[in-house]
């Protein structure tokens, strides 16, 4: 039975109510008000198993055919200790496989999740080399949760670990017709005939429609029914969500990018609690700790992310006698195994998060200890910068499986060489479906397979939407100065810097191994870490940056982020650093 988040939501908040007071139900549940109809009709399109290939190619044609059997990655969720019954066995892929909330609640081994799933790389459905297929059973990458994933920034969005793509309804359009999905680079138009096909032939009998407002056409239209053929009002999407499926001049393209848009404006959505009145984070411990003491959650207007970081450890300095947060008298935690407390050690994890190093350490560190400098990439509040850093995971993986120092002698072409060669380095697309994608792989003990994240996406014409703000972002790592593209030619010392270091074949070289950074809110629910998962444990994130800043000032380390150079942590600073993280937990719902 499918039941949408904001009926489990209110659902769980009743049986709260009933325990507490019986009296206060009809005043809470009055109170609470319904998903606007983009957000609740594209939680339904979420929740949707037929728009995958597995569906296309066992429905013989019929969009409201209940399948024999299931596509067989449905059936079990993965883990890193094992398998779960999967929460839609029997049918074929959605969004939700790979992006869970509750699903595995009540399940030994599983939890709660901020729409991610509990897998190293997520596995997708298999295409048979033997059919023409490409063999792979797992996503290249590790599911990032989807919560706080479109906040605001700075320079504009891009998605995915290596920014392939600059909008979350290009996104949405890539993995409905790609390959999670079950779709070859080659099938990218028979994916969307299909997504069509569904949304104009769809009976509206099956669970999900029963409950989001009947046929697909229907709702599209703005014309929401429920069984008695009334209008439910409340799932009447905006003018700007509508598409008349039945009119002759509705392309496929045109259902399917109304699809993208509905179900891009569910995920735009989701984000972690904030006060309705300051717009502050407001449930983590973290956050009560720095309300109970007076001290700003957010940054000023007109302060940067790091500004304010760094006016929050000098305050947090000057506190002569901090006010804790304590379990049970300051909040509790109904998903999460720990406290609900932020005391002395979180407050020395936050000082040592926070702590960047001076000039003089750079050259010679005096103090070489207590330095986290994890702030220069994961600024408060967000605790993103938004940006690509190359924090050696590739590395470390890779010469796991072919000895240390083999990552270093891989052999990398230049622009030149790549683009003259696109099918041998580069990923598939349905411009180019046959490439290799040897550069966005899972590292295998046979070949020079690896992932060099925003490699593969720069300076490659076949993600031409985000190369300008690419070229901005990586050219203002070069020259280590941020820029506006309208006021540059203003600046002649800053043109003449540009136009020495920001050529696209050297900024090429730069890109090996960068991945965006992701935000550190609720980790609890997000294990395992890195973009390939190969951190079991918050613990074991902290010591991994320990290893990556070592190599990186001992030359070791490919290509390595500057920040990590700058990082001087030893295994005293672990414990205090992974409680501030676990302090960033809350119940997300």
């Amino acid at each position: 039975m499918f039941i949408s988040k904001s009926l489990k939501w209110n659902l769980a908040r009743l049986a709260t109510i009933l325990f507490a007071s019986a009296l206060s139900v009809s005043v809470v549940c009055a109170e609470e008000e319904a998903d606007p109809a983009e957000i609740a009709i594209g939680e339904r399109l979420f929740l949707e198993t037929r728009f995958a290939q597995f569906f296309f190619a066992n429905s013989g044609g019929d969009a409201n055919h209940e399948l024999l059997a299931g596509d067989p990655v449905m059936d079990t969720t993965a883990t890193v200790n094992g398998s779960l019954p999967g929460p839609f066995a029997g049918q074929s892929m959605n969004c939700s496989a790979c992006h869970l909330v509750d699903a595995q609640l009540e399940e030994l081994g599983g939890g709660m999740r901020s729409y991610g799933d509990f897998a190293p790389r997520s596995p997708i459905p298999d295409r048979p080399v033997s059919e023409g297929g490409d063999g792979q059973l797992f996503a290249v990458r590790n599911s990032p949760p989807l919560v706080n994933a479109s906040l605001p920034r700075r320079g504009g969005f891009f998605f995915h670990f290596d920014a392939e793509f600059a909008t979350m309804e290009d996104l949405v359009k890539g993995t409905l017709s790609g390959r999670n999905y079950g779709w070859l680079a080659t099938e990218s138009e028979q994916a969307i005939a299909h997504t069509a096909s569904i949304i104009r032939d769809d009976n509206g009998l099956g669970e999900l429609a029963q409950e989001f407002g009947g046929a697909y056409k229907e709702v599209l239209r703005g014309n929401p029914r429920d069984g008695g053929g009334a209008l439910i009002e409340d799932l009447v999407l905006p003018e700007e969500f509508q598409v008349d499926v039945d009119d002759p001049a509705t392309t496929d393209d045109m259902i399917f990018s109304a699809v993208a848009k509905i179900i891009s404006a569910y995920v735009t959505d989701l984000a972690f609690s904030r006060d309705e009145a300051t717009d502050e984070f407001n449930l983590s411990p973290y956050d009560v700790f720095l309300e109970k003491n007076s001290l700003d959650r957010k940054p000023a207007n007109g302060e940067r992310e790091l500004e304010y970081s760094q006016r929050l450890l000098r305050e947090i300095k000057n506190l002569s006698s901090p006010v804790y947060v304590r379990d049970g008298v300051d909040g509790s935690f109904q998903f999460h195994d720990q406290d609900f407390e932020f005391g002395r050690e979180e407050l020395k994890g936050l000082e040592i998060f926070l702590t960047q190093s001076s000039n003089k350490h750079r050259r010679g560190p005096k103090k070489k200890s207590g330095v986290g400098n994890c702030v220069a990439c994961h600024a408060a509040p967000n605790f993103t910068d938004f940006n690509f850093h190359n924090t050696g995971a590739t590395q470390k993986e890779y010469d796991a499986i072919h000895r240390r120092g083999a990552f270093k002698r891989i052999k990398i072409p230049g622009l030149f060489k790549r683009l003259a060669h696109h099918d041998r380095y580069l990923p598939a697309t349905p411009a180019h479906p046959n490439a290799s994608g040897m550069f966005r792989s899972v590292p295998e003990a046979d070949s020079t397979k690896t992932d060099l994240g925003l490699w593969n996406v720069y300076a490659n014409p076949d993600f031409p939407s985000s190369q300008q703000r690419l070229w901005k972002l990586l050219c203002e790592k070069e020259i280590g100065q941020q820029f506006e593209m309208e006021t540059l030619y203003q600046n002649r010392r800053l043109i003449k810097k540009v136009f020495g270091k920001c050529w696209n074949h050297k900024l090429l070289d730069g890109s090996v191994a960068l991945f965006k950074t992701p935000g550190l809110r609720d980790l609890g629910h997000s294990a395992p870490y890195m973009h390939n998962g190969q951190e079991n444990r918050i613990e074991d994130v902290v010591e991994f940056y320990r290893e990556s800043s070592d190599l990186a000032r001992k030359k070791k380390l490919r290509n390595a982020a500057p920040e990590l150079k700058d990082i001087f942590i030893k295994q005293r600073d672990v414990q205090p650093l992974t409680r501030f993280l676990k302090s960033l937990n809350e119940d997300y719902e």
